[in-house]
This record gives C-alpha cells, structure tokens and sequence, in this order.
C-alpha cells in the first residue's frame, strides 16, 4: 500500500527573491503573481506527518500563508542564508508544540548550523522562547527512516559546495546544484515529480541555467518537471513558452499529490 503526499511549493525564487529589493525590471514589476518568488522551500504532508526542506529568509511568511499546522522534521539541504535564516521562527513551533523538532542534513550543514544558531542547540527548558533543535546528521544509508517515511537523499555539487537533494516517495527536490551525478540518477527513476534547480539563462558556477535544468530534466525524465530557484530574470510566462513538454516553472503556493511507500516504522 501506499501513503498520500502532498507537496506545496512555500517558495521557488533565488537568494534575492522577486521582486528584488530597489529593482524595477519587467519581471520584479509585473503584476503577474507567478513573478512573485519568495526564497526556495518546500512543505511535504503525508498522512499526519509534516515535513519542511529547508527555512529560509521567507520562511515566517511562507508559514502564515499556507497555515502550516505542525512541523514533525526538517530536511536541510545546505547553510546558505536564503535556505536557512528563517531558523528563529521555528520557536513557534516549539511553543506550540512543547517538544523539540528533529532536523536533518550532511554533517557540514549540521556544524555549520550548530555554529552559528548555538542557542537552538542547547537543552529544552520549560519557556520554549527559543528555537529547540534535535540535530541528526544523514546516516549515508538509504532509505532514511524519517518520521517512519522512507526517504532518499545524496549530496551533489553547489560550486565548491554541496547540496543535499531528497526524493520522498515519488517526488525529488533538487535545488542549489551544479550538476547531476550517477549517484543521483539511480535514485531518480520513476518519479512522478522533479524540481529541479533553474537560476537564469546564463551559465553560473554554482547553479544550473535553464538549459542545463531542461538537459537534466529530459535525462531523468519525471512524468512532470518543475523548475525552482529562479532569479527575476527568469519572466513565468516566456520562460513557460520555452519550456519543452512535461516541464514547467512552478510558482509560490503551487500544490501536487503523489504518493509515498508504506511507513517504515
């Protein structure tokens, strides 16, 4: 058998968003709603468990906007600020949820994390007016059981440093990469759903340009593509028109249903 998934788009934009902060470019000023990007970060319902990837500089918003009810688990994928500085808002939770929230990533974003958020590594109290984080680092075995779900996961080239991708169920998240490697294809067959790491037109060091994300997409070849982590110079709608089949730019709220293996517990 398997479990529902849902999965919703919190944000799809790059480290500055869009609009970008002082900029009145066709894109940052258009009154189309899919050109308004908050940073890049995902929201994963299945059954009764919610998940997060990554909590950016948007995160408090993204929260309030989609009503995020509970957070069981967070996946990090890198200490980037744009994935990461929404940290101190999770104290909500806490509060609310009187316990401390499991969080996840390779061991550099773990000692990056524990390095600069000290204080939401220390031991809960009785106050909770603080962030209480209960870090594990990725174990290096597949499936990772988190929350009882079965979850995929390796580290791929973000420049000189690395990102973790996820796949949950028949979904993949593969933002702020590089490149695809042979590690990550075999972990990428069947998926319903890619999204996939999209910045600009032009070729950056640590990114994939828009040529680059439809090569990727065409060779793991999910039944549907979605491109996220776009800069304001990437217009919804002519980058929609460039788009062959099967691959789109997703937009901030956009929602799918998949499905995911039977709990693992």
């Amino acid at each position: 058998m398997s479990l529902q998934l849902t999965l919703t788009v919190l944000g799809c934009g790059s480290s500055s968003g869009c609009p970008v902060i002082g900029c009145d470019c066709k894109v940052c000023t258009s009154g189309n709603k899919y050109n308004q990007r908050t940073r890049c970060s995902a929201w994963i319902n299945i059954q009764d468990k919610h998940l997060i990837i990554d909590t950016g500089t948007d995160f408090r918003n993204q929260v309030l906007r989609e009503k995020i009810p509970r957070i069981d688990a967070i996946l990090y994928t890198h200490p980037h600020a744009d994935h990461l500085n929404g940290i101190d808002d999770l104290r909500a939770f806490c509060f609310r949820q009187k316990s401390a929230i499991d969080i996840y990533a390779n061991q550099f974003t773990i000692d990056n994390m524990t390095s600069r958020f000290d204080y939401a590594f220390l031991p809960v109290h009785c106050h909770w007016n603080r962030p209480v984080l209960n870090p594990h680092v990725l174990s290096g075995r597949l499936p990772e059981n988190i929350c009882g779900i079965p979850i995929y996961y390796c580290d791929l080239p973000h420049g000189r440093w690395v990102s973790t991708i996820y796949r949950i169920g028949n979904i993949a998240w593969l933002t702020d990469i590089s490149t695809v490697s042979d590690e990550a294809y075999s972990i990428l067959q069947g998926l319903d759903y890619l999204f996939i790491d999209c910045l600009m037109e032009k070729s950056y060091p640590s990114h994939l340009s828009v040529d680059d994300a439809f090569a990727f997409a065409q060779k793991i070849n999910a039944k549907q593509t979605y491109l996220i982590h776009m800069t304001h110079l990437l217009d919804f709608d002519e980058l929609s028109k460039k788009c062959p089949p099967n691959i789109q730019p997703a937009y901030d709220g956009l929602q799918i249903k998949s499905t995911c293996p039977e709990s693992i517990l």
